[in-house]
């Protein structure tokens, strides 16, 4: 569909003159005064006016068309208004522009002008709306700074909330950039520990000779280079929480300890011969397989069930139904402001590319992809290649060879991601797609297509 242009002028042919000029490339509505102006925008709410200051009942003067652009942007201060204006109104028409309208042309209006106004203007507001419907996508299903509106992450966000309420100890599980520690932190700040502090310790990032000492303290000349008494980790997180991230990776002897402090709350620094008393909740995470570790004989069994009270597994992006997209979008727009290109988007075959590369890195991946290619990028679209992806191509022989094929193709595709994005709901697929429930159920019918699970009630579930 082309885009809708409202023209506002008292003059009945210019009215017709622009008609014929810009009907091309625009759905054309005409109004000759402010009441017709205001009613057609309300009703319609174009993107963009065209609005001559004169008209009537004081033409030469004005005042009518300030007051019609104060009504059209109070009802959508989102709109971009044009303002047409002879040259002893330049001064008004500044004015005006600072008052919101968008611009202004001088009469007589040369017609390359205004095109290229009107299609700067609806360029900024598509920018603009695309904008609003990423901010409003990302409030809706932003969780503790954690983004995700499929059902898979819907399901850990509640997890979460039930979990935090409780002091119960918790093990993530999860594969690499899934968003382990972010879980960790939903939990911490969704819980009465909120005001202590969260500590954080990769378990397989630090030597195990420095590791017992990072976690428990030492006090001072315990050993050679201890030339202070230091707290560790545990005794850190005292009143808020401690992570113990790659919990796999912990060798025995300290597990051994974990587990005294995990069962009498209490710790002895190296060295030291006194015991202190620490309250932390503690929440493990890991990518690897502990059952295997525990038959393996290089994971204690009583502290994995000491750890595994509640069991939380965040699902890896390649079985996040319609996630990509929304994190991609959201993480173009991030690294497109930080790097001076507001306005970059992904290119169509960008767009496939990420929906059909399988993510082995998870979210950690899609992040730094996206940021690489945004700085990489040249132009005002990141394509798959600045993403450091194979353009993904679909054989020949199953192109569409005919218009209505095509047609069905997309339909297709469209009906089948709905279905996904919203767990079978067909209700709120429809809604999605912007048809009834009944046209959608015709569409499903005519190309084939047939429910599996869901419900058709909408779902209260967050």
């Amino acid at each position: 569909m082309k885009p809708r242009l409202l023209i506002v002028d008292d003059d009945e042919e210019i009215r017709s003159q622009m008609k014929w000029g810009l009907g091309a490339d625009y759905e054309i509505s005409l109004a000759e005064n402010r009441a017709a102006a205001v009613e057609c925008f309300k009703a319609q709410r174009p993107a963009v006016v065209l609005l001559d200051l004169g008209l009537p009942p004081h033409p030469g003067n004005p005042v009518e068309g300030l007051a019609a652009l104060e009504e059209i942007l109070s009802i959508d201060a989102f709109a971009k208004v044009v303002i047409i204006t002879g040259q002893a109104e330049r001064q008004i028409a500044i004015n005006a522009v600072w008052q919101g309208a968008f611009g202004f042309l001088a009469k007589p209006v040369e017609i390359a002008e205004l095109k290229v106004t009107l299609k700067q203007a609806f360029y900024l507001a598509e920018l603009e709306r695309d904008h609003r419907a990423l901010q409003q996508a990302i409030k809706t299903d932003m969780f503790e700074h954690m983004l995700g509106s499929s059902q898979q992450m819907r399901d850990v966000f509640s997890s979460i909330r039930k979990v935090a309420s409780t002091e119960a100890p918790v093990l993530i599980l999860g594969e690499s950039g899934t968003g382990k520690e972010m879980t960790a932190l939903a939990i911490h700040r969704q819980s009465g520990r909120k005001p202590g502090p969260f500590i954080a310790i990769n378990c397989g990032a630090i030597p195990e000779n420095l590791l017992e000492s990072e976690l428990f303290g030492h006090e001072k000349g315990s050993f050679t280079g201890a030339h202070t008494q230091r707290a560790g980790r545990i005794e850190s997180a005292a009143g808020g929480t401690l992570l113990l991230d790659e919990i796999g990776e912990l060798p025995l002897s300290l597990q051994v300890k974990l587990l005294r402090f995990l069962q009498e709350q209490c710790i002895e620094r190296i060295g030291g011969r006194r015991e202190i008393r620490v309250d932390a909740r503690v929440i493990a995470a890991t990518n690897s397989d502990l059952s295997k570790a525990m038959k393996e004989g290089r994971f204690r069994e009583d502290l994995y069930y000491r750890l595994a009270v509640v069991v939380l597994r965040i699902p890896p992006l390649r079985e996040r139904v319609g996630d990509i997209h929304l994190l991609g979008k959201a993480f173009l727009k991030k690294f497109g402001s930080e790097s001076g290109k507001p306005r970059i988007k992904f290119a169509a075959g960008a767009l496939l590319a990420i929906e059909k590369h399988p993510w082995p890195g998870n979210v950690r991946e899609l992040e730094n992809r996206i940021r690489r290619a945004v700085i990489m990028s040249e132009g005002t679209h990141v394509s798959a290649s600045d993403l450091e992806l194979q353009e993904v191509e679909a054989a020949a022989a199953s192109e569409p060879q005919t218009l209505k094929e095509a047609r069905e193709a997309v339909e297709r595709d469209l009906v089948q991601r709905a279905l996904r994005r919203h767990n079978g709901k067909i209700a709120a697929a429809a809604a999605d797609l912007g048809i009834s429930r009944p046209t959608f159920y015709e569409l499903m019918e005519k190309l084939g297509i047939h429910k599996e699970g869901g419900s058709d009630t909408p779902s209260t579930e967050l």
